[in-house]
């Protein structure tokens, strides 16, 4: 039971991750864009776009990998609970059991 909460606890903040990144990578880039105005503002030198390319990029990539993470965390199914996995290796240990004697 506790297993589950977590899980979905799990996943929410994979949700939360995910959503945040791909938000400010939005923001970031209609502030750059948009009220930043490169494409019709004459005070945009070679200079600052020679800076703000490389650093636009760097930034999408890094937040880009913290969506992904967060995409992860978010779809990625819940492990089992341990008592599941105890009971699944008793069972094999004991069909294990029965095929050596079987053999003898």
């Amino acid at each position: 039971m506790g297993g589950e909460e977590l899980a979905s606890k799990d996943q929410a903040i994979g949700w939360l991750i995910f959503a945040a990144c791909v938000v400010v990578i939005i923001l970031y880039l209609v502030g750059l864009l948009y009220y930043g105005a490169p494409l019709g503002n004459p005070h945009w030198t070679i200079a600052f776009t020679l800076i703000a390319v490389p650093v636009l990029l760097a930034f999408v990539l890094i937040l880009g990998i913290g969506a992904w993470i967060g995409w992860t965390m978010a779809t990625t199914p819940p492990p089992k609970p341990i008592e599941e996995l105890e009971t699944e290796e008793k069972k094999e240990a004991e069909t294990e059991k029965e095929k050596e004697k079987k053999e003898e």
